[in-house]
């Protein structure tokens, strides 16, 4: 049975998920989900005094965090009513989390085949709001939180932010490595971090084992709700993520299907409206780096050289604090700097050439846009691949520096001319408070300059 056949299946077999509720202790968050016999125990550590002194309304944002949080649940069978046992929801809101889940699953259901719509692919039953608790007095810290994920677009977040140093506090989900040592190289101390750990219930690890479905899930969607919740512990102003334009397109051409639906700015202006009606007086909620593309990004990163040999991007590798080499985001990364820093110092970063990966030719292709599937990573546009590489070979033929094979590749099949505009564009859709203007200011006059 293919998975489209197991979908229709499970549903039959699995008519509800439930959300049971959550209980909270002095170190973590632990949420009760089911279907059926099974049930499932998420939770959320942390060692930094944010779960002591739990209002009622921040036990709300709780439960809007599960209510992020469960779609990694519910995918496994795709019930088709979901019921809420542990709080109240409007219209509006059964709205806000259908399209997050039905958007932020278009990898999913793509990948396994499911051919469903918005109407159709799950119904919520949770009963009216009567008692929603209101928002305490907030008092205002000044502080401005800033999630890291250790790859290269924090990185420049933290940089253009230095005028705010004081203020800031930084916030990793899961810490790894490089995210610690992205704030040291930043000139910060690890005491600056608010770190918290999210775990996987085995017992969802055991129905993928059995072959229930399995895919793509928001996971920044998840960042969101608990970054908002840090926030208004801690006092602060902004929540400021380092998402970029390039984040907004899908990866199939003609088809929505974003493998980076929860950085897109559609989901970020959704997710302020929802913060604004449920959580008044909350952390602003935006991107830095939203008026930018990949590429932008690239360029404005390669003058940073204290992060060079410490950020990582793999997400196979994230575990072991190493580039894999044998992926497309690594190669996506090698493609976007390649035309910002000499070769000996790219290939530094990866311990190899990774742009003579000829083993990575279709993931390659993929990239360039000459086929019509980008690979499912947080990639950026072929259109920023195509002027990167034209950049990288031109480079290349004035050193008189023989090309490395996917270069030689790119040359003799690419036929679209290079759009050297991209280096000088601005996306005004943004949500940037105008005290950032000055930041953002300096890094596009940097990244627009003719070299």
């Amino acid at each position: 049975m293919d998975n489209a056949g197991k979908y229709r299946e499970l549903r039959e077999m699995h008519k509800e998920f439930i959300y049971h509720g959550y209980d909270i202790a002095d170190d973590g968050i632990f949420f009760h989900f089911s279907i059926d016999d099974y049930h499932f125990y998420p939770s959320w550590k942390t060692e930094s005094g944010l779960l002591k002194n739990v209002t009622p309304f921040l036990e709300y944002i709780i439960f809007n965090l599960g209510m992020a949080e469960l779609v990694s649940y519910w995918k496994c069978a795709c019930p088709p009513v979901f019921r809420v046992e542990c709080g109240e929801m409007s219209e509006d809101d059964k709205a806000f989390f259908k399209k997050l889940w039905f958007n932020g699953l278009g990898e999913f259901f793509y990948r396994n085949g499911i051919k469903t719509d918005i109407d159709s692919f799950v119904r919520i039953d949770a009963p009216e709001p009567k008692n929603i608790p209101q928002c305490e007095d907030y008092v205002s810290s000044g502080i401005e939180i800033v999630p890291v994920g250790g790859g290269k677009d924090s990185a420049v977040t933290t940089e253009l932010l230095h005028p705010f140093g004081d203020k800031l506090r930084f916030f990793t989900v899961n810490d790894q490595p490089a995210r610690t040592q992205c704030v040291l190289a930043g000139g910060y101390s690890e005491d600056k971090i608010i770190k918290i750990y999210r775990t996987i219930d085995p017992e969802l690890l055991r129905r993928n084992a059995e072959g229930f479905l399995n895919g793509h899930t928001p996971f920044s969607s998840v960042v969101a709700f608990i970054s908002m919740y840090a926030g208004f512990i801690e006092g602060a102003n902004d929540v400021i993520l380092s998402n970029e334009s390039s984040a907004n397109e899908s990866n199939i051409g003609g088809e929505r299907v974003n493998h980076q639906y929860s950085k897109s700015f559609e989901f970020e202006r959704d997710f302020d409206e929802f913060r604004r009606h449920n959580f008044p007086q909350s952390a602003v909620y935006f991107s830095l780096l939203r008026p930018f593309c990949e590429l932008q990004i690239a360029k404005q990163f390669s003058q940073y050289k204290q992060y060079h040999l410490i950020f990582r991007s793999c997400n196979r590798g994230s575990k072991k604090n190493i580039w894999c080499c044998e992926c497309p985001k690594c190669l996506f990364v090698a493609i976007m700097l390649s035309p910002f820093l000499p070769p000996d110092e790219l290939n530094s970063i990866f311990g190899c050439d990774m742009l003579a990966k000829t083993n990575l030719a279709t993931d390659f292709d993929g990239l360039c846009g000459f086929t019509g599937l980008k690979p499912f990573e947080c990639v950026g546009t072929a259109d920023e691949v195509v002027l990167a590489l034209t950049l990288a070979a031109e480079k290349y033929k004035k050193s008189g520096l023989e090309m490395p094979a996917l270069l030689r590749r790119f040359c003799e099949k690419n036929s679209a001319r290079a759009d050297y505009s991209l280096l000088s564009g601005f996306n005004e859709e943004n949500l940037i408070p105008k005290k950032f203007d000055e930041c953002v200011k300096r890094m596009f006059e940097y990244v627009s300059a003719a070299d």
